[in-house]
């Protein structure tokens, strides 16, 4: 291109051809691509992520590129005065063939488009020949001296191979006037080149020195000449595309010029779209027939071997017959031989003991064949057998030795999570106020231990792997970024869980039993029964959680749905944003304050912020005696990394309306209270030493356990456990919350009981569930240590304290009621104001 601008818009029209190709070949792609299994189930924000699933074409950036583009228009520096204009640089031939042809072509093509008929002079081909144009005379005598001085350099370079043009001009330099075909252009310049190369002409003094010299450069331009070649076939079919795109262009510009005259725009712009849609198919058409064609010759090649096989199989057969026909014969004559030899044993008849002589001794000859074949039949059977020996005996070599290098890592894991605890431990030194040399050395270490790997030392990457990534599986931070005492154990909790996770999959996996399982729904519907149910509280494979969620959530409001009509969800959605809607303020507030450590949820930009509006809204207008509850966010949050917008509706249905009591989620949390005094009562049965302790310290634990309960453990455990606990929640009910509160307690029964004062309990039990990484150890507690755990006893207990706390809030608000009589009647306590009063 002449000028940047130039080049700009040339660019951006190989953007867009790009663009449209890429999208074909994509959809082509979902198109052919099938699924073994139908999967018609929902995906949420982290199911996306799983490499089995397929993505559709993204919108967002199909606008944000037209968003972005910029229309660049050619200067009228273009076509033929472009191509009279010097060269900034001298090409060489690879130049000339990438770079001149291609800058010739984009001149003719806005020479074309210009529309100038008297001055459009292209390098198209017409014929089967390429046709280029003849420099003048003086230019051809510019380009020979330029050539002289080219052949004195090489002559004073020594046998250093030249790199420049193997054309004895200038292409770059030299504005084409008449036309000649390229072949003879290419002869005549290697007529040329054999003739400067000729050894005989310089052979004077140092002829050796010259001709291996140019024998060099002979070779070196036959190479160029060999890429030119290469390089020209491409250009040809390049000029061929552009061509029949021109001559179309010129074709509808011609025809929509003379019959489009007086026809309104709408009808003309649905023309346009009925020609595009007409190009498209017959793209698609193409694409079709190559497939077609490149099935017909594999179902040829396949038909092929099959016939090949068939000849094989009938040799084969024939061979089997033969030696069948060949066996029974001898045995026919073996009996023979034995029957004439039992009634001739008395009679003395030489002819006929030396035909029997020579049988026997044919006879013998067979039976060492075929006895030599049985032992070649059962030397080839052992060689097979022992090859399957040692192919298995490989397969466990590997099996093994990929379980123990897991091992390590699994110890590489733990070694460094003790590592950086021993550092933080030593870091403050105990009795001493001075700072040490020792305490200097841990600081350094400390900072060596939290540095990540950079790339300025990738010598590190061949002996420790990448153990611990910036986000896990559902999106959350492992490390955070703010304090580094937190990120010091927060990396080393992650270290932990990792070294959990390596020690599990050495194991036998759960993976197999879910895949039998699903196979075996795979044409009939899903019913509750005890396998389900183990293999739940074991903990729902990633790739399978989306499918199950959904099935749960659907099997607890089938009722719910059957009574809506189709649409529901979008109905209440856009009701909600058309109508006043008072919760939605505070649901503003709140989006952002969610899961502000999940990478899904951390800015206003963030895929699963909007997702989570839109499902709080349309719940706050199904139910606006709740509206909307802190609390709720969180569990549509977690719903909405496996399910899509109306399924994360209906699981939040399903636990406020379904699993949970009434008002649970009320202004009053009249159900939250009850749950926690019912808690209360567990544990003083199921954990009897642990709740003396804590009521002889007088610790009230239910400050602690009132959010397990409100949101389900979100942002109280570990990820690892809290999906597992999500698992059995939404398939077996709020059960499940009693059985795992009591079992974090149990988990760490013993250390609670070891701290002697409240302080310290208390704010141990702040953090002590963020320690717990054994996921399968706390299963086991919680549906084996607590048992039994009848569902009757919780709602006896719940009807019980009910009762209570109805009494108890029925004389605080007597209570308050008598406040206000008071203060209206008294001056002095006129200006007291409460709490609730403030707020409104």
């Amino acid at each position: 291109a002449a000028t940047r601008q130039d080049m700009t818009y040339w660019l951006q029209e190989l953007q867009q051809k790009r663009w449209e190709y890429c999208n074909n070949l994509d959809a082509a792609k979902r198109d052919s691509r099938t699924s073994p299994t139908p999967s018609d189930f929902s995906k949420g924000l982290v199911a996306k992520d799983s490499p089995g699933s397929i993505l559709s074409q993204n919108a967002s950036a199909e606008r944000a590129r037209n968003i972005l583009a910029v229309e660049t228009s050619p200067t009228d520096l273009v076509g033929e005065q472009a191509a009279s204009q010097p060269a900034p640089v001298q090409p060489s031939a690879i130049n000339f063939s990438l770079k001149q042809w291609s800058t010739e072509i984009k001149n003719s093509m806005s020479s074309l488009r210009k529309g100038n008929n008297e001055n459009r002079k292209s390098i198209f081909y017409t014929t089967e020949e390429w046709e280029m144009l003849d420099p003048t005379p003086k230019d051809l005598e510019d380009s020979m001296a330029l050539e002289e001085k080219r052949k004195h350099f090489a002559e004073g370079s020594k046998g250093r191979r030249l790199t420049s043009s193997a054309f004895p001009f200038d292409f770059g330099r030299i504005p084409h006037k008449t036309r000649r075909p390229l072949k003879d252009m290419i002869g005549s310049s290697k007529n040329r080149n054999s003739s400067d190369s000729s050894p005989t002409e310089w052979c004077s003094g140092n002829g050796n020195k010259l001709v291996s010299e140019l024998q060099l450069k002979y070779q070196s331009q036959q190479e160029e000449l060999e890429k030119l070649k290469k390089d020209l076939l491409s250009q040809k079919e390049l000029v061929r595309l552009l061509q029949q795109t021109v001559r179309s262009s010129q074709y509808d510009k011609y025809f929509a010029s003379r019959l489009c005259e007086g026809v309104p725009k709408d009808k003309l712009e649905l023309l346009h779209q009925k020609d595009d849609q007409i190009l498209g198919l017959n793209n698609q058409l193409e694409k079709l027939n190559l497939e077609k064609d490149s099935l017909q010759q594999e179902v040829k090649n396949l038909k092929c071997k099959v016939g090949e096989l068939n000849e094989q199989l009938g040799m084969l057969m024939e061979t089997i017959q033969a030696k069948d026909e060949v066996i029974m014969k001898l045995s026919r004559q073996l009996s023979e031989c034995e029957d004439n030899t039992s009634s001739q044993s008395g009679a003395v008849n030489s002819p006929m003991a030396t035909c029997t002589n020579k049988e026997l001794q044919e006879l013998d000859r067979l039976k060492d064949n075929l006895q030599g074949y049985k032992t070649q039949n059962k030397f080839l059977n052992k060689e097979i057998l022992e090859l399957s020996a040692l192919r298995r005996n490989a397969e466990a070599r590997e099996r093994e030795w990929q379980a123990k290098y897991t091992s390590l890592e699994a110890k590489l894991c733990q070694i460094e999570s003790k590592y950086l605890i021993l550092l933080q431990e030593m870091k403050t030194p105990v009795c001493s106020e001075e700072q040490s040399p020792a305490r200097e050395v841990i600081t350094q270490l400390l900072e060596d231990a939290l540095k990540a790997e950079t790339s300025e030392q990738p010598e590190q990457a061949f002996f420790k792997p990448h153990l611990v990534s910036e986000y896990d599986i559902y999106g959350f931070q492992t490390v955070p970024e703010d304090d580094d005492e937190e990120k010091l154990v927060a990396k080393s909790r992650a270290l932990d869980l990792r070294s959990l996770s390596l020690s599990e999959n050495r194991e036998i996996s759960t993976g197999v039993k879910w895949e039998n399982y699903l196979a075996s729904t795979m044409n009939r519907e899903m019913m509750r029964c005890v396998e389900l149910k183990n293999l739940i509280r074991s903990g729902i494979p990633h790739e399978h959680r989306s499918k199950m969620w959904k099935w749960c959530v659907n099997l607890h409001v089938k009722k719910f749905k059957d009574s809506t009509v189709p649409g529901y969800f979008q109905t209440l959605l856009q009701n909600a944003l058309e109508k006043q809607n008072p919760a939605s303020k505070q649901i503003e507030l709140d989006l952002l304050r969610t899961l502000p450590n999940n990478k899904h949820y951390s800015s206003p930009t963030s895929e699963g912020i909007q997702k989570l509006r839109n499902v709080l809204l349309a719940f706050s207008w199904r139910n606006p005696d709740i509206g909307y509850c802190q609390g709720l966010n969180r569990l549509v949050a977690i719903a909405l990394l496996y399910l899509e917008q109306e399924d994360a509706f209906w699981c939040l249905v399903t636990i406020v309306e379904v699993f949970m009591p009434r008002d649970y989620y009320t202004k009053t949390l009249l159900g939250s209270q009850v749950d926690q005094r019912v808690f209360k009562d567990l544990m003083s049965e199921k954990l009897p030493r642990l709740h003396a302790h804590f009521e002889q310290y007088k610790v009230d634990y239910t400050l602690i356990t009132f959010n397990w309960f409100l949101v389900v453990f979100v942002d109280s455990v570990v990820s690892d456990i809290l999906f597992k606990i999500w698992d059995s929640f939404l398939y077996e009910g709020p059960k499940v919350i009693f059985r795992f509160a009591l079992a974090l307690f149990k988990y760490k029964e013993e250390e609670i009981l070891k701290l002697q004062d409240s302080m310290s309990i208390f704010k141990y039990l702040r953090y002590f569930t963020r320690t717990i990484l054994d996921a399968r150890k706390l299963t086991a507690i919680a549906f084996g240590d607590l048992n039994p755990f009848p569902l009757r006893q919780i709602r006896n207990r719940r009807t019980y304290h009910l009762e209570k706390v109805r009494l108890e809030l029925t004389e605080l608000e007597a209570i308050r009621e008598d406040f206000l009589r008071e203060r209206e009647t008294c001056v002095e306590k006129r200006d007291l104001i409460s709490d609730d009063e403030e707020d409104s």
